[in-house]
């Protein structure tokens, strides 16, 4: 039986497998034994299948041309609402091991021949076939932090939470986040922050894992995520050396029209600090598609593709304030004030309710539960 393998979403979810691949190669001077699968199902990741087989740090790479129930018309029917909570809970359950069952035939390896299998987000597809096929897993956290912001099995489950719990832990639903059956423990970075922390869940502080880093494991993981760090530089040297330095983390909300809206307001009010004009940087989320470089010619805007944490690594790298709206930017250490603006932002006279309300609802529709 192979060792240990790692399902990925996003390019976060790809830089926490391999901080820790990288300390287990560096500490036990092994050769990899681990493999990494990367879902193509809402992230572009573009080139990284190249660098990560490159590195030498996993012994395969995967691609998984993972669904979404809405792929499968047949399944319509399971996810509506009849407004009757024993309909409903029989429709949940018949789409549980349907979605799960359908996801066969895209997998990209035999997930049987794996002892540990690790999953970010294990609210996509991958969940619901891990718990169809009765295969133990670890979860991980999806972001830094991330149900702090976002508590998605609470949320989606707000009525009759015991009940449906009771319900996931014999694998009659799906509840993510380590309420399934087959999840084994939910890794999450600090638990104390957690209002509602589950019975199995596991701390592994990021912080402390990044402070064990050698040399050779920074280099190995600035080329996995910068494809170019010579570019990297030259865009962080552009703009006046006598302006502070202000970096805005974009979220993929909304449409174009709603996403610039948000972030001129956000420039507007954050692109000043000790009462000097800032020079603003722009790092889109690796899912933002805009072209943030035309609606703001006047700021830099790096490479989208890489999570933000890499940052922490690349030689010479500071700015004085990070702003956010809901990603959480404590991960960046290289910066000497951090605001997570949040959805108490639409309190803000300076910004419109309606919009941040709006920006809002999307992020629930992102996460709301599939069945």
């Amino acid at each position: 039986m192979k060792d240990r393998i790692y399902i990925c979403h996003t390019f976060y979810h790809v830089y926490i497998s391999c901080l820790k691949e990288r300390l287990h190669s560096q500490e036990c001077q092994a050769s990899p034994q681990a493999a990494i699968v990367l879902s193509l199902m809402s992230t572009d990741f573009g080139d990284l299948k190249i660098r990560l087989e490159a590195s030498g740090l996993f012994s395969e790479v995967f691609e998984y041309d993972e669904k979404r129930g809405t792929f499968f018309p047949a399944l319509k029917k399971y996810q509506r609402n009849s407004g009757n909570i024993i309909f409903h809970m029989i429709n949940r359950m018949i789409f549980t091991k349907k979605l799960g069952k359908a996801q066969i035939p895209f997998l990209p390896t035999d997930f049987h021949d794996y002892q540990n299998i690790y999953v970010f987000c294990d609210s996509d597809p991958i969940g619901y076939y891990l718990n169809y096929a009765k295969i133990p897993y670890h979860a991980i956290e999806d972001g830094l932090n991330c149900l702090v912001i976002f508590d998605a099995a609470h949320y989606d489950n707000h009525k009759y939470f015991r009940f449906k719990a009771w319900m996931s832990a014999r694998n009659l639903i799906f509840i993510q986040n380590g309420y399934g059956k087959y999840c084994l423990d939910m890794e999450v970075n600090d638990i104390s922050v957690l209002e509602n922390p589950g019975p199995n869940f596991v701390e592994r502080s990021r912080e402390e894992m990044v402070s064990r880093l050698d040399e050779k494991s920074v280099a190995v993981l600035l080329a996995i995520f910068v494809g170019d760090m010579e570019k990297l530089k030259r865009k962080m040297a552009e703009g006046c050396h006598s302006q502070p330095k202000i970096l805005i983390l974009t979220e993929p909300l909304g449409d174009v029209e709603a996403r610039g809206e948000l972030f001129s307001k956000i420039i507007d009010r954050y692109g000043q600090y000790d009462q000097k004009e800032a020079q603003v940087f722009i790092k889109p989320h690796p899912m933002d598609r805009v072209d943030y470089q035309t609606l703001f010619p006047d700021d830099i805007v790096l490479d989208g593709k890489f999570p933000m944490e890499i940052l922490n690594l690349a030689p010479g790298l500071y700015f004085d304030r990070v702003v956010s709206v809901f990603t959480v930017p404590a991960g960046i250490k290289i910066a000497g004030e951090m605001i997570s603006l949040g959805r108490g932002f639409a309190a803000d006279p300076l910004d419109p309710r309606p919009l941040i309300e709006k920006l809002s609802r999307y992020v629930e529709g992102i996460f709301a539960d599939e069945g």
